[in-house]
This record gives C-alpha cells, structure tokens and sequence, in this order.
C-alpha cells in the first residue's frame, strides 16, 4: 500500500518564487520538500494552538464562569492584544 499522495497544487506567484528560492538557496531539494516541512510547521502550530485552548483558555474560561466579576470586557481583551502586538513588532 501507498504511504504517498500525489498532489497538483496552484500557488500565487509570489508562493511560488518563495518556495523556487528556498531550492535555489538550497535550503530544500524538491518543492516537495518545502510543502512537507510548512505542512509540518502548520501541523504543529495547529497542535499548540489546540494545546493552549485546553490549558489556557479552558481553565480561564472555567475561572471566569466562577467568578464572572473576574472576567475580562472585549475591549480590555483588544487592549491586551494590541499591547503585545504592538511589543512584538518593536522587538522585530
């Protein structure tokens, strides 16, 4: 049996000169290769993102429901995001 799939993929072109160089520089041998590993890197982003619902958000959410005085407005939420996103591209 199989351990492979064969796929034909479209990708703007800017993708696609991104995935030619990292061949040409060679970071990667085959576009193969670069598809694999940013399927891996995504695969495990989506595990961490999982993982941080069930720890993270389950339990502040939990706490929330327990005590709602607690709990934090949307708008005190977009603040929090905005400070970090705003530590995040200075620190860059």
């Amino acid at each position: 049996m199989r351990t492979t799939q064969q796929f034909s993929i479209t990708l703007p072109n800017e993708m696609a000169a991104f995935l030619k160089a990292k061949i040409a520089n060679g970071e990667y041998a085959t576009d193969s290769e670069v598809i694999r590993d940013g399927l891996r890197i995504l695969m495990a982003r989506d595990r961490a993102v999982d993982r941080w619902l069930m720890e993270q958000a389950g339990l502040a959410h939990d706490s929330a429901k327990g005590d709602p005085s607690q709990a934090l407005t949307a708008e005190q939420i977009q603040s929090w995001i905005a400070r970090r996103l705003a530590k995040v591209t200075t620190t860059s």
